[in-house]
This record gives structure tokens, C-alpha cells and sequence, in this order.
């Protein structure tokens, strides 16, 4: 073949790739010529923090709290949840980062910062606190009780702060028809810092001792330090004239109430934090039912948190690809709703079926329901906030989330001890009088919440002329999502 043929030949090839990226590569389409993928991919880096702090939390921490160190499932539940505490605050968090006054021109940069010393903080001083929490040293367990609560409240109130503001940072420096790809690639990320962290943390934990998981959190320490600062490194530009010490700031009183008083409002946000507490009761248990009743090693069971985020980013790939058709984001709401309720049931009969395979296929389904679930809702807060409150509407967004998954948390781990206690005793029955039974319980009751929230949703999907005149209406199963 001759020169110029090549010439011809590279030239076609090149002109398919251009038409090829924009279609099928990940995210081509995110960047601009201000804002290029590679930055983009780096201001990321926060969400993968975030997501191996989720990882500690959810998967490995509560497994061997519960397992190994021999912690009552219910102070598990406990500790878990405290970092939620601070789910509340980040709707004020982001509307403070919204109206900054600073001499040097920053506005989500100080925020930033603060949220990722406070992660390094509460991982920082974690393991020697569990290690006395479990009453494995000297120590008395009090010392335990409150080192623990320390670190976890440090850690949520960094994961909070981090996430939020850093969120609220990537609708800044993106054009507006590109925020809602934006959020679904810091949501991926998000769900491949679980991925890559549930897998390392399942490969060192393998031959479990506590040297091995002091040295495996101090890592996650420094990790989480290293990655947020390359992530906020020359993302926002220093411009004071947006944030003079003399410049009026709104109260947040007025901005919440106008944010408050829009049609629908409570509606939506009643669907959030059903459809959270659904997806959420059963994350500090999905471990321990895999270790306790399927009987799956430490290093398997941490595995398949990575399996539950590998289902997110599926999750999120065909909830980018409805959006990009745009598909109603409630109707993408309800249709992760609609997984959930197959997922819950598979993880079910996993237990009477003994199979490790269908346990595994509803951990899958369960991430990729939520993960559309989540996506759906929080691009409808996004287009639905004024310019200038972008951090209060995601804010507002994530504390209800959040706030919805710590009551969650904390209220699955009870119930399921409770239920265990009555079936033990036999006051269920002898066919209920198993291990299983305080699990599956709970699974059955984010069945029923799932069923709730599409009822929520449901008049959320109609067209916009009819909507504002149903937020008010009853919920009836007739409005479900169609």
C-alpha cells in the first residue's frame, strides 16, 4: 500500500474516531475547551476519598467490628451512623460555600480544605479506637466508646463537607448544559473509588490481624489526603471581587424558604429520603448476613461490596444514557425503584436457597437500583436550582439523603437485633427460629418502603402543566410511575 493511501486510510479512521467518541467513549462529551476531561477527572479524585471512606464505613469496618473484634451488632449500627449526624448541616454547608466572603477570592476551596482535614482526621485515630472498643487492650471500654464516636463524627463531617462543596465546585466550572454529565461522572467516580477500594481492602484483610488493619486505615488516611489535594490544585481561580468582606449575604432562613416554597418541594424530598431509607437499612447488614448465614470469608464478603459498586456504575451508565434521551428524571427515579424490589428479593431467598450466586446478583441489583435512583433525583434538584444556590440545592439534596441513610443505618441494625432476640426465643415460631430471620425482616420492610416511594414519586412524573396541581394530592398506588 502506498504513502498516500496510508494517508487516506488514517485520515478515515480518524474522522470515525471523532464521530465514535462523542457517542460511545465514557464521558467525551463532559469536556470543553475550558474545562478539559483530564481536569475534570482529577477534581474526581475527591469523590474517590469519599468513596473509600464509604467502603471503611459500610463494608469492611462494620464486617469486622461485628466478626472479628466481637461488637454488638446494635453499637456497630451506632457507630456507623454518627458520621450522619452531620447529613444535616450540608445544606447549610453548601449555602455557605455559595456566599463566601473571602479576601483571597476563593469560595468552595476553604471548604474543601476543612472537609479533607477532617477525614484525615477521623481515620487518623480510628483503628487504635476500635481496637479499644472491642476491649482487646488495657484500656477501659469508655475510652473506646469515645475515641470511636470521635473518629467517626470527624469522618462524616469531613465525607459531608468534602462531597458537597466539591460538587457545588464542578457546576461552577462547567457550562450549564453540561451539568447533569458532570454529576454523573463524579457519581462513577464516586462508585469506581468503592470499586478499586473494597478490592484492595478485601486483598490486604485476607489474613486478618489488628497491625494489619491499623496499617490498612492509616493508609486510607494518607490516601485521602494526597487525593484531595491533587483534586482542588488550580480548580477554582482566585477572583475577590465574588467574595468582598462587605458584600451582602442573604440569610439562610429566606433562601431555604424560597427553595422550600417551590410546587413540589416536599414531595420531592419526601421521595428522597424514602427511597434512601429503602436502599439504605440494610448496609451495615448485607456483610454480616453473607459472613453469618451463607458463611463467606472476611475477604470474600468485602468483595462483594465491590460487586454492590460495580452494579452502581452500571447504574449510572444507563441512567447517563436515559438522561442523555431525556427520559424524566422520576420516571428514572421509579425505574431504580423497580430494580430494588427484584434485588431485595433475590438477596431473600438467597438464605433458604444457600446460594452465595443469588446473594450476589441481588448485592448487584441492589447498586445499580440505588444508583439510578439517586441519579434521577439529584439531577432533578439540579435543574431546579436558581443561579447562585447551586451549593444550597445540592446541599439540600445531600442532607436529606444522607440524613435519611443514617436513620436507616441505625434503625436496620436495631431491628435486626430485636427480631433475632424474639426468633431465637421462639416467640416468632420454630420455622422463623433461625439466624436468617432478623435479616430477611428488614429486607422485607425496605421492600415495603420501595412500594412507598414510588407512590411518592408518582404524581412527580406527570407532565409540568399538571404537576403543580397534583404535589398536594394524596399518594395512591394509581400514581405510580407509567
Amino acid at each position: 500500500m502506498s504513502t498516500l493511501d496510508m494517508t487516506a486510510v488514517n485520515a478515515r479512521l480518524a474522522r470515525a474516531w471523532v464521530w465514535i467518541g462523542p457517542r460511545f467513549l465514557p464521558f467525551a462529551d463532559v469536556a470543553s475547551a475550558e474545562v478539559p476531561l483530564s481536569r475534570l477527572l482529577r477534581l474526581s479524585l475527591f469523590q474517590v476519598s469519599v468513596g473509600m471512606a464509604a467502603v471503611l464505613l459500610i463494608g469492611t469496618l462494620n464486617r469486622v467490628m461485628i466478626v472479628e473484634l466481637g461488637v454488638p451488632a446494635w453499637l456497630v449500627a451506632l457507630m456507623v451512623s454518627l458520621p450522619l449526624v452531620f447529613a444535616p448541616a450540608r445544606a447549610l454547608v453548601g449555602f455557605r460555600s455559595d456566599t463566601h466572603r473571602s479576601v483571597l477570592g476563593w469560595k468552595r476551596v476553604p471548604y474543601l480544605w476543612l472537609g479533607t482535614l477532617a477525614q484525615f482526621g477521623g481515620l487518623a485515630i480510628m483503628p487504635f479506637a476500635l481496637i479499644v472498643l472491642s476491649g482487646d487492650s488495657n484500656g477501659p471500654p469508655i475510652i473506646g466508646q469515645i475515641g470511636a464516636a470521635l473518629a467517626f463524627l470527624l469522618l462524616g463531617a469531613g465525607m459531608h463537607t468534602t462531597q458537597t462543596v466539591g460538587l457545588a465546585l464542578a457546576t461552577d466550572i462547567t457550562p450549564p448544559s453540561a451539568h447533569s454529565r458532570v454529576v454523573t461522572l463524579l457519581c462513577v467516580m464516586l462508585v469506581v473509588g468503592m470499586v478499586l477500594s473494597a478490592v484492595i481492602f478485601g486483598l490486604l484483610l485476607a489474613h486478618f490481624s489488628e497491625v494489619r488493619l491499623i496499617q490498612v486505615i492509616q493508609g486510607a488516611a494518607l490516601s485521602t489526603m494526597l487525593l484531595n489535594l491533587l483534586a482542588l490544585w488550580k480548580q477554582e481561580a482566585r477572583d475577590p471581587s465574588r467574595t468582598p468582606m462587605d458584600r451582602a449575604r442573604p440569610a439562610f432562613r429566606d433562601s431555604w424558604r424560597a427553595l422550600r416554597g417551590e410546587a413540589g418541594a416536599v414531595r420531592r424530598l419526601v421521595a428522597v429520603g424514602l427511597g434512601t431509607v429503602a436502599f439504605s437499612m440494610q448496609d451495615v447488614l448485607l456483610e454480616p448476613y453473607g459472613g453469618q448465614i451463607l458463611h463467606l470469608p472476611v475477604g470474600m464478603t468485602t468483595r462483594l461490596t465491590a460487586l454492590l459498586a460495580l452494579g452502581g456504575i452500571v447504574g449510572f451508565a444507563l441512567g447517563a444514557w436515559a438522561l442523555a434521551r431525556e427520559v424524566d428524571r422520576y420516571r428514572l427515579a421509579g425505574g431504580g425503584g423497580l430494580i430494588g424490589l427484584l434485588a431485595f428479593s433475590a438477596v431473600i431467598f438467597a438464605a433458604p436457597l444457600d446460594s452465595a450466586a443469588l446473594f450476589a446478583l441481588g448485592i448487584a441489583l441492589i447498586g445499580c437500583g440505588a444508583a439510578i435512583f439517586g441519579l434521577g433525583t439529584l439531577s432533578a434538584a439540579m435543574a431546579r436550582a436558581d443561579a447562585g444556590q447551586t451549593g444550597l440545592a445540592l446541599g439540600t439534596w445531600g442532607a436529606v439523603q444522607a440524613s435519611a441513610a443514617g436513620v436507616a443505618i441505625a434503625f436496620g441494625g436495631l431491628l435486626h437485633d430485636a427480631l433475632a432476640q424474639f426468633a431465637a426465643r421462639g416467640a416468632l415460631g420454630q420455622t422463623l427460629a433461625t439466624p436468617a430471620t432478623g435479616y430477611e425482616c428488614v429486607y422485607l420492610l425496605e421492600i415495603v418502603l420501595l412500594f412507598a416511594t414510588l407512590a411518592a414519586l408518582g404524581p412527580l412524573v406527570r407532565p409540568a402543566g399538571e404537576r403543580a396541581a397534583s404535589t398536594t394530592a394524596r399518594l395512591r398506588l394509581a400514581e405510580f410511575p407509567r
